[in-house]
This record gives structure tokens, sequence and C-alpha cells, in this order.
């Protein structure tokens, strides 16, 4: 069985996973950790439970959830791992950034790996399937463990709500279908994590989301 730890990173208030199993083995999604005291505590935790990082991944690439791309790829001599679509938003990251004020971020590494559809993430015991769900940007995608219930779903799905899509390569009807085709043919008891508040459940959504319901 796998375990799944949530950190709260940056001024967005981004949900960064570690995900772990008796190997002792980790991935860490989306490491948002931003300032030097984030990036020691993401590391304290992993050393506190004996943990081996052994793959660096992204849903997507928005600014808040890669602060710390670099950080994570280099403390542990990662390669990124990200879907070939969202390289248009990797790539504006600093940019980005400035935009929003923010000057004391480190550029990304370029991903080492794309992450396919339907591409299986193995790590320790643990298997996660990848499912593609644009619409919140270009190419998100979300991971599936079938055996655990659960999926790590980025922005795509949040408690009650979706991503947004007003920002470049986002699309409503689009996010609107990643949901419907992807995520809620998933069984009803599958927990949701998201990329920003508190987790929920397929279930739930289908009933209580205003956007889906």
């Amino acid at each position: 069985m796998s375990n799944i730890i949530k950190l709260t990173f940056n001024p967005f208030q981004e949900n960064t996973y570690i995900i772990y199993d008796d190997s002792k083995e980790c991935i860490i999604i989306d490491p948002g950790c931003y300032d030097a005291s984030e990036k020691s505590f993401l590391s304290a935790k992993i050393k506190e439970l004996g943990l081996k990082p052994v793959r660096l991944l992204n849903t997507h690439c928005h600014l808040d959830h890669i602060f710390g791309n670099a950080y994570v790829a280099k403390t542990y001599n990662l390669p990124l791992e990200i879907h070939k679509g969202e390289i248009p938003v990797l790539e504006a990251f600093l940019p980005t950034s400035l935009g929003y004020g923010i000057t004391n971020v480190e550029a990304s590494p370029l991903p080492g790996r794309f992450i396919e559809e339907g591409t299986s993430i193995c790590f320790g015991e643990t298997t996660l399937k990848t499912l593609l769900t644009p619409g919140h940007s270009p190419a998100s995608i979300c991971f599936y463990n079938e055996k655990d219930s659960y999926v790590i779903a980025g922005d795509v799905l949040f408690y009650e709500g979706i991503g947004r899509t007003d920002l470049p390569g986002g699309d409503y009807q689009t996010l609107l279908n990643s949901i419907n085709t992807e995520l809620f043919l998933l069984p009803d008891n599958t927990i949701v994590y998201p990329g920003h508040g508190i987790k929920t459940t397929i279930g739930h959504e289908k009933v209580h989301n205003p956007f889906l319901s």
C-alpha cells in the first residue's frame, strides 16, 4: 500500500505530494517549495521517513507547481518528467514569475523524460496510471492508483471546484470534457488529491460540484 504526504507551499498555497510505500522509494509530484525554508522542510520530511526519491513529476508546469523543480532535481539527481505538451508552459516559467513580481526563483531544468497518456509510473511496489486531462493547461496529467483508490489531480478537479481556464493554453470545455471522460469514469470511492485545497472523492464531486453536477 502506498502512502501520501501533502505539503502545502508558496504564496499560492500549492499542494506538493510525496508518495512512498514499504520499499521506501518515493516520488515527488509538483514540488512547489519556494524559499529556503520550504525546500529544507521538504528534505527534512524525506529524511525523517528514510525515503529515497526516485522520480520527479509535474502534473503541469504552472509556476506554483514547479518552483522547486531545480532544487529537487539537483538535490536528488533526478530528471524532470512531464508531458511534452507542457513545454511551452515550462518555458514561460521565468517571465511568468516576473509578471507576478517574483524574482528569486531558479529556472526549472528541461525534462529528461516525457510522460504520455497511459504511461505507467512505477516505483517500489507502486504503479500509477497516467491520465491525460487538458483544459487547465495544454497537457495536464493526473496519476491514478487503482489498487489504493486515489488520483493525484493537479489543478484539474478540486473540492467542489475545477481549475481555472483563463491562463494560456486553458479551455473551459476541454477541461469539463477531461473531467467527464477521464476522472468521472473512476470509481466513486476514488480519493482526489488536488493541487490546492482539501481532498475529496469522485463520488462527492459528481453530486456536489456546481460546475459538473
